[in-house]
Protein backbone atom coordinates (compact mmCIF):
# COMPACT_ATOMS: atom_id res chain seq x y z
CA UNK A 1 0.00 0.00 0.00
CA UNK A 2 1.44 3.55 -0.67
CA UNK A 3 2.70 5.26 1.87
CA UNK A 4 3.11 9.59 1.90
CA UNK A 5 3.55 12.17 4.22
CA UNK A 6 0.21 13.48 5.70
CA UNK A 7 -0.91 17.31 5.14
CA UNK A 8 -0.78 17.56 8.66
CA UNK A 9 0.77 15.96 12.08
CA UNK A 10 3.79 14.85 10.14
CA UNK A 11 2.46 11.35 9.94
CA UNK A 12 2.33 8.94 7.33
CA UNK A 13 -0.76 7.84 5.03
CA UNK A 14 -1.84 4.74 4.71
CA UNK A 15 -4.97 4.69 2.34
CA UNK A 16 -7.03 7.70 3.31
CA UNK A 17 -5.88 7.11 7.37
CA UNK A 18 -2.90 9.57 8.40
CA UNK A 19 -0.75 7.11 11.12
CA UNK A 20 0.38 9.19 14.27
CA UNK A 21 3.93 10.16 14.45
CA UNK A 22 6.03 10.86 17.56
CA UNK A 23 4.98 14.49 17.32
CA UNK A 24 1.07 14.05 18.02
CA UNK A 25 -0.92 15.38 20.28
CA UNK A 26 -4.36 15.25 21.59
CA UNK A 27 -6.83 16.43 19.20
CA UNK A 28 -9.97 18.50 20.17
CA UNK A 29 -12.26 15.85 19.15
CA UNK A 30 -10.96 13.99 21.83
CA UNK A 31 -11.67 16.55 24.22
CA UNK A 32 -15.29 16.36 22.81
CA UNK A 33 -15.76 12.95 22.83
CA UNK A 34 -14.42 12.90 26.11
CA UNK A 35 -17.44 15.21 27.39
CA UNK A 36 -19.54 12.04 27.64
CA UNK A 37 -17.78 10.56 29.98
CA UNK A 38 -18.07 13.60 32.42
CA UNK A 39 -22.02 12.84 32.82
CA UNK A 40 -20.91 8.82 32.91
CA UNK A 41 -18.86 9.30 36.07
CA UNK A 42 -21.59 11.35 37.59
CA UNK A 43 -23.83 8.92 36.87
CA UNK A 44 -21.68 6.44 38.58
CA UNK A 45 -21.53 8.26 41.51
CA UNK A 46 -25.49 8.90 41.47
CA UNK A 47 -25.73 5.21 41.46
CA UNK A 48 -23.19 4.83 44.69
CA UNK A 49 -25.23 7.38 46.05
CA UNK A 50 -28.69 5.38 45.82
CA UNK A 51 -27.59 1.83 46.52
CA UNK A 52 -25.91 3.51 49.61
CA UNK A 53 -24.34 -0.43 50.03
CA UNK A 54 -21.42 -1.93 49.66
CA UNK A 55 -22.80 -4.38 47.31
CA UNK A 56 -24.07 -1.23 45.27
CA UNK A 57 -20.55 0.59 45.40
CA UNK A 58 -19.62 -2.80 43.47
CA UNK A 59 -22.15 -3.12 40.79
CA UNK A 60 -21.15 1.11 40.05
CA UNK A 61 -17.28 -0.21 40.08
CA UNK A 62 -17.98 -2.75 37.74
CA UNK A 63 -20.16 -0.44 35.30
CA UNK A 64 -17.28 1.98 35.87
CA UNK A 65 -14.92 -1.08 34.43
CA UNK A 66 -16.71 -1.86 31.70
CA UNK A 67 -17.05 2.39 30.69
CA UNK A 68 -12.90 2.75 31.65
CA UNK A 69 -12.58 -0.51 29.26
CA UNK A 70 -14.27 2.19 26.20
CA UNK A 71 -11.70 4.60 27.15
CA UNK A 72 -9.42 3.04 26.79
CA UNK A 73 -10.02 1.28 23.54
CA UNK A 74 -10.14 4.70 21.92
CA UNK A 75 -7.01 6.44 23.40
CA UNK A 76 -4.83 3.41 21.72
CA UNK A 77 -7.21 3.90 18.87
CA UNK A 78 -6.42 7.74 18.65
CA UNK A 79 -2.50 7.27 19.20
CA UNK A 80 -2.56 5.20 16.29
CA UNK A 81 -4.23 7.20 13.92
CA UNK A 82 -5.19 11.54 15.10
CA UNK A 83 -8.75 11.44 15.76
CA UNK A 84 -9.56 14.80 13.38
CA UNK A 85 -10.13 12.74 10.45
CA UNK A 86 -13.34 12.25 8.96
CA UNK A 87 -13.76 8.60 9.46
CA UNK A 88 -12.27 8.38 13.01
CA UNK A 89 -14.85 11.09 13.38
CA UNK A 90 -17.63 9.68 12.11
CA UNK A 91 -16.98 6.20 13.73
CA UNK A 92 -16.03 8.28 17.40
CA UNK A 93 -19.29 10.26 16.91
CA UNK A 94 -21.31 6.43 16.95
CA UNK A 95 -19.54 5.64 19.97
CA UNK A 96 -19.71 8.65 21.29
CA UNK A 97 -23.90 8.29 21.48
CA UNK A 98 -23.47 4.71 22.61
CA UNK A 99 -21.66 5.72 25.24
CA UNK A 100 -24.33 7.83 26.27
CA UNK A 101 -26.63 6.00 26.52
CA UNK A 102 -25.19 3.65 28.48
CA UNK A 103 -24.28 6.67 31.14
CA UNK A 104 -28.19 7.21 30.72
CA UNK A 105 -28.95 3.31 31.72
CA UNK A 106 -26.79 3.12 34.36
CA UNK A 107 -29.32 3.87 36.77
CA UNK A 108 -31.33 0.88 36.11
CA UNK A 109 -27.91 -1.22 35.25
CA UNK A 110 -29.41 -3.90 37.76
CA UNK A 111 -32.80 -2.66 38.38
CA UNK A 112 -34.80 -2.56 35.52
CA UNK A 113 -37.35 0.71 35.93
CA UNK A 114 -41.29 -0.22 34.70
CA UNK A 115 -41.83 0.83 31.37
CA UNK A 116 -39.47 1.28 28.28
CA UNK A 117 -36.87 -1.27 27.13
CA UNK A 118 -34.87 -3.25 29.53
CA UNK A 119 -32.35 -0.90 30.86
CA UNK A 120 -29.07 -4.47 31.49
CA UNK A 121 -30.19 -5.21 27.70
CA UNK A 122 -29.84 -1.55 26.37
CA UNK A 123 -26.64 -1.24 28.25
CA UNK A 124 -24.87 -4.05 27.31
CA UNK A 125 -26.21 -4.10 24.02
CA UNK A 126 -24.75 0.02 23.61
CA UNK A 127 -21.69 -0.82 25.10
CA UNK A 128 -20.89 -4.18 22.61
CA UNK A 129 -21.85 -0.89 20.12
CA UNK A 130 -18.79 0.53 20.91
CA UNK A 131 -16.25 -1.93 21.04
CA UNK A 132 -17.50 -3.29 17.37
CA UNK A 133 -16.93 0.49 16.39
CA UNK A 134 -13.72 0.45 18.25
CA UNK A 135 -12.48 -2.32 16.42
CA UNK A 136 -13.68 -1.38 12.93
CA UNK A 137 -11.87 1.64 13.29
CA UNK A 138 -8.92 0.34 14.81
CA UNK A 139 -8.60 -2.24 11.33
CA UNK A 140 -8.97 0.69 8.83
CA UNK A 141 -6.17 3.04 11.10
CA UNK A 142 -3.97 -0.22 11.47
CA UNK A 143 -3.77 0.17 7.03
CA UNK A 144 -0.89 -2.70 6.13
CA UNK A 145 0.64 -3.54 9.39
CA UNK A 146 -0.29 -6.94 9.81
CA UNK A 147 1.24 -7.59 13.15
CA UNK A 148 -1.24 -4.76 14.81
CA UNK A 149 -3.93 -5.88 12.53
CA UNK A 150 -3.20 -9.62 14.13
CA UNK A 151 -2.93 -8.27 17.65
CA UNK A 152 -6.28 -6.66 17.49
CA UNK A 153 -7.98 -9.57 16.07
CA UNK A 154 -6.79 -11.54 18.55
CA UNK A 155 -7.43 -9.29 21.46
CA UNK A 156 -11.41 -9.08 20.30
CA UNK A 157 -11.66 -12.75 19.87
CA UNK A 158 -9.79 -14.06 23.12
CA UNK A 159 -11.11 -10.91 25.69
CA UNK A 160 -13.61 -8.96 24.04
CA UNK A 161 -15.90 -11.75 22.43
CA UNK A 162 -16.52 -13.88 25.37
CA UNK A 163 -16.72 -11.04 27.72
CA UNK A 164 -19.97 -9.41 25.31
CA UNK A 165 -21.86 -12.71 25.65
CA UNK A 166 -21.21 -12.85 29.44
CA UNK A 167 -22.82 -9.43 29.41
CA UNK A 168 -25.36 -10.37 27.11
CA UNK A 169 -26.20 -13.19 29.71
CA UNK A 170 -26.08 -11.71 33.18
CA UNK A 171 -28.67 -8.87 31.70
CA UNK A 172 -30.59 -11.56 30.29
CA UNK A 173 -30.64 -13.24 33.58
CA UNK A 174 -31.19 -10.28 35.86
CA UNK A 175 -31.31 -10.75 39.53
CA UNK A 176 -28.34 -11.32 42.01
CA UNK A 177 -26.27 -13.33 39.15
CA UNK A 178 -25.88 -10.21 36.82
CA UNK A 179 -23.54 -9.02 39.23
CA UNK A 180 -21.54 -11.89 39.57
CA UNK A 181 -21.86 -12.41 36.01
CA UNK A 182 -21.14 -9.04 35.36
CA UNK A 183 -18.05 -8.52 37.45
CA UNK A 184 -16.66 -12.32 35.97
CA UNK A 185 -17.09 -10.76 32.61
CA UNK A 186 -15.01 -7.48 33.01
CA UNK A 187 -12.26 -9.58 34.91
CA UNK A 188 -12.23 -11.65 32.04
CA UNK A 189 -11.61 -8.91 29.90
CA UNK A 190 -9.32 -7.15 32.07
CA UNK A 191 -7.15 -10.26 32.52
CA UNK A 192 -7.08 -11.65 28.98
CA UNK A 193 -6.47 -8.16 27.12
CA UNK A 194 -3.78 -8.47 29.09
CA UNK A 195 -2.51 -11.84 28.90
CA UNK A 196 -2.83 -11.28 25.02
CA UNK A 197 -0.86 -8.36 24.45
CA UNK A 198 2.13 -10.01 26.17
CA UNK A 199 5.40 -8.59 25.60
CA UNK A 200 3.70 -5.25 24.47
CA UNK A 201 2.20 -8.17 21.72
CA UNK A 202 1.69 -5.89 18.44
CA UNK A 203 0.59 -2.90 19.75
CA UNK A 204 2.21 0.22 18.98
CA UNK A 205 2.37 3.35 20.82
CA UNK A 206 3.58 6.61 18.79
CA UNK A 207 3.27 9.72 20.74
CA UNK A 208 4.36 9.34 24.15
CA UNK A 209 3.41 13.23 24.68
CA UNK A 210 -0.16 12.19 23.03
CA UNK A 211 -0.17 9.12 25.81
CA UNK A 212 0.67 10.98 28.75
CA UNK A 213 -1.90 14.09 28.18
CA UNK A 214 -4.52 11.77 27.23
CA UNK A 215 -4.54 10.25 30.40
CA UNK A 216 -3.53 13.39 32.51
CA UNK A 217 -7.41 15.01 30.69
CA UNK A 218 -9.07 11.62 32.20
CA UNK A 219 -7.68 12.42 35.61
CA UNK A 220 -9.03 15.67 35.17
CA UNK A 221 -12.26 14.93 34.38
CA UNK A 222 -12.52 12.53 37.37
CA UNK A 223 -11.01 15.51 39.73
CA UNK A 224 -13.89 17.51 38.41
CA UNK A 225 -16.27 14.89 39.32
CA UNK A 226 -15.04 15.78 42.88
CA UNK A 227 -15.44 18.80 42.80
CA UNK A 228 -19.23 18.73 41.31
CA UNK A 229 -20.00 16.37 44.15
CA UNK A 230 -19.18 19.31 46.88
CA UNK A 231 -22.14 21.41 45.23
CA UNK A 232 -24.63 18.16 44.71
CA UNK A 233 -24.26 17.76 48.60
CA UNK A 234 -25.41 21.51 48.95
CA UNK A 235 -26.87 22.83 46.21
CA UNK A 236 -30.18 23.49 47.66
CA UNK A 237 -29.45 24.50 51.30
CA UNK A 238 -28.94 28.09 52.08
CA UNK A 239 -25.64 29.03 52.47
CA UNK A 240 -24.26 29.76 55.88
CA UNK A 241 -20.49 29.63 58.14
CA UNK A 242 -20.79 25.24 58.09
CA UNK A 243 -21.42 25.08 54.05
CA UNK A 244 -18.58 27.72 53.26
CA UNK A 245 -16.07 26.04 55.55
CA UNK A 246 -17.13 22.76 54.32
CA UNK A 247 -16.73 23.62 50.95
CA UNK A 248 -13.04 24.95 51.25
CA UNK A 249 -12.23 21.79 52.99
CA UNK A 250 -13.80 19.66 49.71
CA UNK A 251 -11.81 21.96 47.59
CA UNK A 252 -8.77 22.14 49.30
CA UNK A 253 -8.96 18.28 48.34
CA UNK A 254 -9.49 17.91 44.99
CA UNK A 255 -6.57 20.75 44.83
CA UNK A 256 -4.15 17.98 46.94
CA UNK A 257 -5.08 15.23 45.00
CA UNK A 258 -4.52 17.55 41.82
CA UNK A 259 -0.89 17.71 43.79
CA UNK A 260 -0.59 14.27 43.80
CA UNK A 261 -0.52 13.52 40.78
CA UNK A 262 0.05 16.08 38.23
CA UNK A 263 2.96 18.22 39.98
CA UNK A 264 4.84 14.91 41.69
CA UNK A 265 4.11 12.12 39.06
CA UNK A 266 2.85 12.91 35.72
CA UNK A 267 5.91 14.19 34.49
CA UNK A 268 7.80 11.09 35.29
CA UNK A 269 5.81 8.92 33.16
CA UNK A 270 5.75 10.94 30.15
CA UNK A 271 9.46 11.02 30.26
CA UNK A 272 9.53 7.56 31.09
CA UNK A 273 7.96 6.76 28.01
CA UNK A 274 10.12 9.06 25.66
CA UNK A 275 13.03 7.15 26.99
CA UNK A 276 11.90 3.53 25.68
CA UNK A 277 11.29 2.56 22.91
CA UNK A 278 8.77 -0.13 20.86
CA UNK A 279 7.64 -3.15 22.90
CA UNK A 280 8.85 -1.56 25.93
CA UNK A 281 7.16 1.65 25.38
CA UNK A 282 3.97 -0.22 24.77
CA UNK A 283 4.23 -2.40 27.85
CA UNK A 284 4.76 1.08 30.14
CA UNK A 285 1.45 2.29 28.25
CA UNK A 286 -0.34 -0.96 29.03
CA UNK A 287 0.92 -1.32 32.71
CA UNK A 288 0.91 2.10 34.03
CA UNK A 289 -1.89 4.21 31.77
CA UNK A 290 -4.20 1.42 31.07
CA UNK A 291 -4.26 -0.73 34.47
CA UNK A 292 -3.01 1.36 36.87
CA UNK A 293 -5.13 4.75 35.96
CA UNK A 294 -8.18 2.62 36.48
CA UNK A 295 -7.18 2.66 40.37
CA UNK A 296 -6.56 6.39 40.32
CA UNK A 297 -9.56 7.36 38.74
CA UNK A 298 -11.75 4.83 40.73
CA UNK A 299 -10.09 6.02 43.58
CA UNK A 300 -11.07 9.93 42.86
CA UNK A 301 -14.81 8.82 42.40
CA UNK A 302 -15.27 6.62 45.17
CA UNK A 303 -13.30 9.74 47.56
CA UNK A 304 -15.91 11.72 45.37
CA UNK A 305 -18.52 9.85 46.81
CA UNK A 306 -17.46 10.41 50.69
CA UNK A 307 -17.09 14.55 49.91
CA UNK A 308 -21.10 14.65 48.81
CA UNK A 309 -21.81 12.31 51.24
CA UNK A 310 -19.99 14.65 53.64
CA UNK A 311 -21.37 17.57 52.23
CA UNK A 312 -24.96 16.18 52.37
CA UNK A 313 -24.27 16.34 56.53
CA UNK A 314 -22.16 19.05 56.97
CA UNK A 315 -24.51 20.77 59.15
CA UNK A 316 -24.88 18.22 61.56
CA UNK A 317 -23.36 17.31 64.96
CA UNK A 318 -23.63 13.71 64.62
CA UNK A 319 -21.01 10.96 63.34
CA UNK A 320 -20.29 11.17 60.22
CA UNK A 321 -21.65 7.04 59.85
CA UNK A 322 -20.15 4.23 57.97
CA UNK A 323 -21.11 4.05 54.50
CA UNK A 324 -19.79 7.68 54.08
CA UNK A 325 -16.49 7.10 56.17
CA UNK A 326 -15.93 3.78 54.18
CA UNK A 327 -15.97 5.69 50.98
CA UNK A 328 -14.11 8.61 51.82
CA UNK A 329 -11.33 6.96 53.34
CA UNK A 330 -11.15 4.17 51.10
CA UNK A 331 -11.55 6.12 48.21
CA UNK A 332 -8.87 8.64 49.27
CA UNK A 333 -6.29 5.35 49.90
CA UNK A 334 -7.33 3.90 46.43
CA UNK A 335 -5.98 6.90 44.61
CA UNK A 336 -2.78 7.22 47.18
CA UNK A 337 -1.73 3.65 46.75
CA UNK A 338 -2.67 4.08 42.49
CA UNK A 339 -0.64 6.84 42.27
CA UNK A 340 2.28 5.14 44.06
CA UNK A 341 1.83 2.29 41.83
CA UNK A 342 1.94 4.45 38.76
CA UNK A 343 5.09 6.05 40.17
CA UNK A 344 6.99 3.25 40.74
CA UNK A 345 5.79 1.57 37.54
CA UNK A 346 7.52 4.90 35.68
CA UNK A 347 10.69 4.32 37.64
CA UNK A 348 10.62 6.18 40.14
CA UNK A 349 10.89 5.07 44.18
CA UNK A 350 8.22 3.65 45.76
CA UNK A 351 6.45 6.66 47.59
CA UNK A 352 6.25 5.50 50.80
CA UNK A 353 5.02 8.54 52.62
CA UNK A 354 1.81 8.75 50.17
CA UNK A 355 1.16 4.33 51.07
CA UNK A 356 1.88 4.95 54.58
CA UNK A 357 -1.00 7.59 54.33
CA UNK A 358 -2.97 5.01 52.11
CA UNK A 359 -3.36 2.66 55.04
CA UNK A 360 -3.55 5.48 57.62
CA UNK A 361 -6.88 6.53 55.86
CA UNK A 362 -8.20 3.18 55.25
CA UNK A 363 -7.59 2.37 59.45
CA UNK A 364 -8.81 5.46 60.27
CA UNK A 365 -12.60 4.75 58.60
CA UNK A 366 -13.46 3.17 61.95
CA UNK A 367 -12.40 6.71 63.91
CA UNK A 368 -14.35 8.92 60.74
CA UNK A 369 -17.67 7.04 61.23
CA UNK A 370 -17.80 8.10 64.76
CA UNK A 371 -16.64 11.89 64.37
CA UNK A 372 -18.69 14.97 62.89
CA UNK A 373 -18.69 15.12 58.48
CA UNK A 374 -17.09 18.18 59.09
CA UNK A 375 -14.51 16.84 61.70
CA UNK A 376 -13.94 13.76 58.91
CA UNK A 377 -13.37 16.32 56.23
CA UNK A 378 -10.64 18.09 58.18
CA UNK A 379 -8.76 14.98 58.94
CA UNK A 380 -8.53 13.49 55.86
CA UNK A 381 -7.24 16.83 54.38
CA UNK A 382 -4.98 17.03 57.09
CA UNK A 383 -3.52 13.82 56.48
CA UNK A 384 -3.29 14.18 52.98
CA UNK A 385 -1.87 17.17 53.52
CA UNK A 386 0.60 16.57 55.79
CA UNK A 387 2.06 13.62 53.92
CA UNK A 388 2.67 15.20 50.53
CA UNK A 389 4.50 17.77 52.22
CA UNK A 390 6.41 15.57 54.38
CA UNK A 391 7.51 13.57 50.71
CA UNK A 392 7.98 17.19 49.09
CA UNK A 393 10.14 17.34 51.83
CA UNK A 394 12.23 14.20 51.70
CA UNK A 395 12.42 14.89 47.97
CA UNK A 396 14.19 18.19 48.82
CA UNK A 397 16.51 16.38 51.02
CA UNK A 398 17.82 13.87 48.75
CA UNK A 399 18.08 16.40 45.59
CA UNK A 400 20.26 18.45 47.94
CA UNK A 401 22.09 15.77 49.08
CA UNK A 402 22.94 14.51 45.71
CA UNK A 403 23.49 18.51 44.64
CA UNK A 404 25.77 17.74 47.20
CA UNK A 405 27.93 15.24 46.19
CA UNK A 406 27.89 16.02 42.47
CA UNK A 407 29.63 19.47 43.81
Amino acid sequence: MQERTGATGGGRVLGRVRVADDSARVTTFELFFDLVYVFAFTQISRLMAETHSAFGILQALIVLGLLWWTWCAYSWLANQAPADQGVLRVGMGIAMISVFVVALTVPEAYDDLPGGWSGPLVLVLAYILVRLVHLTLYLVAAGDDRGLIAQVLRTQAVAMLPAAIALLVGALLGGPAQTWIWLAAFLWDFVFTYASSRGGGGWRLHSPAHWAERYGLVVILALGESIVAIGVGVAREPIDGAITLGTVLAVVLSILLWWAYFARVADAGEHELLRRTDAARVVLARDAYTYAHFVIVAGIILGALGVEDAMAHITESEPFGGFGAAALGSGLAVYLGGTALFARLVGMPWQWVRLIAALGLAAAIPLLALITPMAALATVVAVVGISLAVEGASRRRVAEDRATIQG
